[in-house]
C-alpha cells in the first residue's frame, strides 16, 4: 500500500484524473441548471484540466516542486468559466503547499495543500455561494485536517476525503435554492470528486478511466431519481441580471502596475456586474465577470496591461435559444427499453430520444414509461418496450402522459433495433408505424443464457441447474457446457435459406475475443451471410442473437 506521493505519482495523478474527468464531461455538464452555456461546467472544468495536464507533461523531470509549479501555470491559463478558473485556485492553493516538499507528499501535507487550496479559491469568488464546488472543497479539507491528526495510509486518506465529499455534495441542494428546483446536486462539485476518483484510481493501481454512474437528481421529496437525461425547468430558475459573459487575460502588465492596482480593478468590476473573479499576478491576471458593460470592463482593464483571448458571449441570446428549443415539440421521438450499456449506445446511435433502464427481471412501470416520455421533446412518441412483460404497462402509460404514444410491441431487443432502423423522420406516423409493425416480422430472434434450476423440458429431456441453454422464440432448442458450442448449435437450429444477416450482441459476462471467434467461424461455415457482433452488456444473457 502506497503511504506516499512522489513526483512520479503525483504526474500520474494528474493525468489520470485529467482522463477520467474528460470521460465523464458530459454528465457533469448535464447538472448544470444556470440556463446558458455559460460554458457547461464538466466541458470547462475538463479543459482546465487538460491545460494543466499538457504543463505537467512538458515538464522535463519528476520534481515535485516543478511540477506542481507547471500544474498550477497550467491550470490558471487554461482556466475556463467559473468553475474551470475556481479549480484552478484549488490547484494554484494546494500547489504552493506541495512546492514546499522536495521528495515525497504524505497524508498530512496534502491535507494541509486541500485547507490552503478552499481558502484560496474563497478568496478568488467575490461573493462566494455555499452549495457550489467551493462548499464541497472546503468539507474535503476540514475532513482531510481532522483524519490526519493521526497515522493514515494515503489510500485510506483519499477514500475517506472523497466519501466525505459524497456527503457534502448530496448537500448541496439544501444550500442552493436554484439546485433543488432544478433537482440536482452542484454540478461543479461532482467534477471535483471525480477528479479526486481519479487521483484514488492511480493510488490503488486502478487507473484505467471508465464512465462513472452516479444518481445525482432528487425529486422533491429528496428521494434518488434514477432518469439520466436532464431537462431543468428554466422558467423557475435565477433570472439573468447581467446580459454578457466576459472572459479575457490581461498580459504585459505595465511596469507602474501594481498588486494594489490590480485589487482596485477588481472592486470596479464588482460595481458593474457579477460572478467577478479576478486572479493571477504581476505576470497574468485571469478575468471573468458577467456585466451589461463589457466595454467598461475591457477599459478598465487597458489601464493595467495589453488583453489577451477575449470572448463576449451574450447570455439572454443564449437563454432565448434555450427555452425555444425546450418549448418546440418536434413530430416525432422514440424510447426504448433495454439494459446494457453497449444496447443503451446502440439505441443512442439510431437516434432514439430516451432510454429506460430495464428488461428481463427489471421491468418498469407504466409511470417510469411516461415520465420517460414526457422528457422527450416531441408530440408522438414511438415506444419500444423489447420485453412482453413490459408491453401491457407501456399501454397503460397512454393515460398518464402529455405525449400521443404508439406502442410498438417489441418482445426483444433486435425487434427494437429493426424498428429503430426502418423510422423515417420525413414520413407521417401511420407510415412509420407500419414500417415499424413490418420490421417486427423481419428478425428471427434466439437468446443464450444458463439455468437457473434443474427442471425437465420438451418431451422429458433433463436440464440441471447451471446448463448453458440457447432459446428461439419461444422453446429451449440448444443445451449443453459450452457458451460457444450453445450458441452454434442455437443459430444452426434457427437458420433457413432467407437469412443473409447474422448478428451476435454479447454481454457484460463475455470476452469479445470469444465473441470475435465465433463470428470467424460462422462467417466460415455460412459464407452467403453477413455476419458481426456488437457489444451489449446485457446481464443474465451471454448472446442475444439475430437473424434476418
Amino acid at each position: 500500500m502506497s503511504k506516499n506521493i512522489n513526483g512520479a505519482v503525483l504526474r500520474r495523478l494528474i493525468l489520470s484524473s485529467t482522463k477520467l474527468l474528460d470521460q465523464n464531461k458530459s454528465y457533469v455538464d448535464s447538472l448544470n441548471v444556470f440556463p446558458v452555456p455559460d460554458g457547461d461546467t464538466g466541458t470547462n472544468m475538463s479543459l482546465t484540466m487538460m491545460a494543466a495536464s499538457k504543463e505537467v507533461e512538458n515538464c522535463p523531470n519528476n520534481n515535485i516542486i516543478d511540477l506542481s509549479n507547471a500544474l498550477s501555470k497550467g491550470a490558471l491559463r487554461g482556466a475556463r468559466g467559473n468553475s474551470g478558473v475556481i479549480l484552478s485556485q484549488i490547484f494554484k492553493g494546494m500547489s504552493s503547499i506541495f512546492v514546499q516538499e522536495n521528495e515525497e507528499i504524505t497524508p498530512k501535507i496534502f491535507a494541509r495543500a486541500l485547507k490552503e487550496g478552499s481558502d484560496v479559491a474563497y478568496k478568488a469568488v467575490t461573493k462566494p455561494k455555499e452549495g457550489t464546488m467551493l462548499t464541497v472543497i472546503r468539507g474535503m479539507a476540514e475532513h482531510a485536517l481532522s483524519i490526519t491528526k493521526k497515522a493514515i495510509e494515503m489510500e485510506d486518506f483519499l477514500k475517506s476525503v472523497i466519501e466525505y465529499g459524497e456527503q457534502v455534495l448530496l448537500q448541496t441542494p439544501e444550500m442552493l435554492p436554484v439546485l433543488k428546483k432544478a433537482g440536482v446536486i452542484d454540478a461543479g462539485g461532482r467534477g471535483l470528486l471525480i477528479i479526486f476518483t481519479g487521483f484514488y484510481n492511480v493510488i490503488t493501481n486502478t487507473e484505467s478511466p471508465e464512465i462513472l454512474e452516479y444518481n445525482d437528481r432528487i425529486s422533491s421529496s429528496q428521494s434518488l431519481n434514477t432518469y439520466k437525461q436532464f431537462h431543468a425547468d428554466l422558467d423557475s430558475l435565477e433570472d439573468i441580471e447581467f446580459a454578457y459573459c466576459t472572459e479575457f487575460f490581461i498580459i504585459n502588465l505595465f511596469k507602474k502596475t501594481t498588486e494594489a492596482d490590480i485589487d482596485r480593478f477588481r472592486e470596479k468590476l464588482m460595481a458593474i456586474g457579477d460572478c467577478v473573479l479576478v486572479i493571477g499576478d504581476l505576470s497574468l491576471v485571469k478575468v471573468h465577470i458577467h456585466t451589461n458593460n463589457p466595454g467598461t470592463a475591457l477599459q478598465y482593464a487597458l489601464k493595467l496591461g495589453e488583453l489577451d483571448k477575449l470572448k463576449i458571449e451574450n447570455m439572454l441570446e443564449q437563454n432565448r435559444a434555450l427555452k425555444q428549443s425546450q418549448e418546440e415539440l418536434k413530430p416525432f421521438g422514440m424510447v426504448s427499453v433495454c439494459v446494457g450499456e453497449g444496447l443503451s449506445n446502440i439505441f443512442k446511435d439510431l437516434m432514439v430520444d430516451y432510454i429506460i433502464e430495464g428488461g428481463q427481471t427489471m421491468n418498469p412501470s407504466a409511470d417510469d414509461i411516461a415520465q420517460a416520455a414526457d422528457k422527450v421533446m416531441a408530440e408522438n412518441v414511438f415506444i419500444f418496450p423489447n420485453n412482453k412483460n413490459i408491453i401491457l404497462a407501456a399501454e397503460q402509460a397512454k393515460e398518464i402522459t402529455k405525449r400521443n404514444l404508439i406502442i410498438i410491441p417489441t418482445v426483444n431487443i433486435p425487434q427494437g433495433i429493426a424498428c429503430a432502423l426502418c423510422y423515417d423522420p420525413e414520413s407521417d406516423l401511420e407510415e412509420n408505424r407500419e414500417s415499424m409493425m413490418e420490421a417486427l416480422q423481419s428478425v428471427k430472434v434466439g437468446q443464450v443464457t444458463y439455468a437457473v434450476r434443474s427442471t425437465s423440458y420438451a418431451d422429458g429431456k433433463q436440464l440441471s441447474q447451471g446448463d448453458i441453454i440457447g432459446i428461439d422464440s419461444k422453446d429451449i432448442v440448444a443445451t449443453g457446457q459450452d457458451v460457444s458450442v450453445v450458441t452454434k448449435d442455437l443459430i444452426e437450429k434457427m437458420m433457413d435459406n432467407n437469412v443473409s444477416n447474422i448478428t451476435l450482441y454479447f454481454g457484460s459476462d463475455v470476452d469479445e475475443q470469444d465473441a470475435r471467434k465465433i463470428v470467424e467461424e460462422l462467417s466460415e461455415k455460412y459464407p452467403r451471410c453477413d455476419v458481426d457482433c456488437h457489444f451489449g452488456g446485457q446481464p443474465l444473457y451471454y448472446y442475444i442473437v439475430a437473424l434476418e
